[in-house]
């Protein structure tokens, strides 16, 4: 059965016929061609367009059709060019002529948009609900180490005490943005192409808005020729799944390094790492490195979308067949990496011990100006006190919190006395108290507004 071959004389080359195919892909769009064409059915009643006897048959013959499918009984025909015809194909078996009378009005072009809009729709649903349970293990995590100091780290380099509670939150507000983008793009996904034809807008009275509630979407495409060719929805879902991918990576990176034995302040469980096939001694952090691997991959499927998409001289082209692997493969991808995520973060072992053992009074140089500017001194000033202080230290090989008065006074008048309680992590972290800091107070209101964002879903 095909849609379109009436004015063909011969058959289409098998060869051209499988490159043509994609049924083998846009076959999990099922559901939505389903639901798609019972509301196009209806719609063609309220339009006058087929008697109410009518839409019942075909609704009723596509209520069949998706039992099948859902009860995994459908079988496909080597005719079966794509979800459409399969759709149609067996609802002309079920149903007889009338299935002739549903694509009344209706072209391959808005009804393969309509399923796909639909599926993009729920499927960012489906991703949100991952992310959220990768943001609920880091802030699990957060509660149950509130308190644990980390050497915060910027050129990988020591650079300012943190609590590792603050480090965590930090992934998980990362992640929070990519939820509420995916909400954004869902609200420009809802828009109902159906109704556009081929291109020009259908030539039967059919109430599109009412088709646009009962289909699920918020609006209406406004052009006909814009509703069949754009694929915005497409490239922005795989655009918000590279920058999650980008994310999911950074925070996998740190992990991977933090889990080494030259860092060792964590340890992944042993069910989220695996060994290698000649070192007995060797555990790897696999899942991690895949999650760092795979943002590669949907940084390209987001690239190659955009290739094809920018050059696309009118309404449909045949070169859209190819929006829906990327996505597909895109949403598979985050559908796999999560939960595994979320699991190695929730089944981690954290080492306070080796963290602590990690800082050092060097880390409080910052302070140390700080402090100077409380006696009154410039703070351009105060950042060359301390700078040299630092190197005096190391010139000296002790600590810097241990330098003898004499060479505190050597470096500047405003020591009249040690710098004293300036070397002190617990004050350090206190003193950084305002929104967003890392001092206990300010990391606790971050929890409780973590908590409340995740009480919304």
């Amino acid at each position: 059965m095909k849609l379109w071959g009436s004015r063909f004389s011969t058959a289409l080359d098998p060869l051209a016929a499988k490159f043509n195919n994609s049924i083998d892909f846009d076959r999990r769009l099922w559901d939505q061609d389903i639901r798609g064409s019972a509301a196009w059915a209806r719609g063609l009643t309220r339009a006058g367009v087929i008697t109410s006897g009518e839409a019942d048959e075909l609704c009723r013959g596509l209520q069949r059709v998706w039992a099948e499918f859902n009860g995994g009984t459908f079988k496909f025909v080597p005719g079966d060019e794509d979800i459409h015809t399969a759709v149609e194909r067996r609802l002309s078996e079920i149903a007889g002529p009338v299935a002739g009378k549903l694509h009344t009005g209706r072209s391959r072009n808005d009804q393969v948009a309509t399923d796909f809009r639909l599926w993009v729709m729920e499927a960012i649903d489906g991703a949100r609900g991952r992310i959220r349970g990768v943001q609920a293990a880091l802030l699990a995590q957060a509660e149950a180490l509130f308190g644990v100091m980390l050497p915060g780290y910027t050129h990988l380099q020591r650079a300012q005490p943190i609590l590792f509670s603050h480090w965590l939150m930090s992934h998980f507000w990362a992640l929070e943005r990519d939820r509420e983008r995916l909400v954004q793009s869902r609200q420009r996904a809802s828009t109902l192409p159906l109704g556009s034809g081929a291109l020009a807008g259908t030539a039967f009275p059919i109430d599109r808005e009412r088709l646009a509630r009962d289909l699920g979407f918020a609006g209406v495409s406004p052009n006909s020729l814009d509703a069949v060719s754009d694929r915005d929805f497409a490239a922005e879902f795989l655009f918000d799944a590279a920058l999650l991918a980008s994310h999911l990576s950074r925070l996998a990176e740190s992990l991977i390094l933090y889990s080494s034995l030259e860092f060792g302040f964590l340890e992944l469980a042993d069910s989220f790492a695996t060994g290698s096939s000649l070192m007995p001694q060797k555990k790897n952090p696999d899942v991690l490195e895949l999650t760092r691997g795979k943002a590669g991959t949907l940084i390209g499927l987001l690239t190659g979308l955009l290739a094809t998409l920018k050059g696309l001289p009118s309404a449909y082209d045949k070169d859209l067949q190819e929006d829906k692997p990327p996505v597909f493969a895109a949403f598979d991808t985050l559908e796999a990496m999560l939960p595994v995520l979320a699991g190695a973060i929730a089944t981690m072992t954290v080492k306070p011990d080796r963290m602590k053992a990690a800082l050092d009074a060097g880390m409080l140089a910052t302070d140390l100006a700080d402090g100077l500017v409380g006696r009154g001194v410039p703070f351009r000033e105060a950042h060359g006190i301390a700078g040299r202080a630092v190197r005096r230290a190391i010139e000296v090989g002790v600590p810097l919190d241990e330098l003898p008065l004499a060479e505190w006074q050597s470096l500047s008048p405003a020591f009249d006395e040690s710098p004293g309680d300036v070397f002190d992590f617990d004050k350090a972290l206190a003193r950084r108290n305002a929104i967003g800091g890392t001092a206990p107070e300010a990391v606790k209101a971050q929890l409780a507004e973590a908590r409340r964002v995740l009480g919304g879903g």
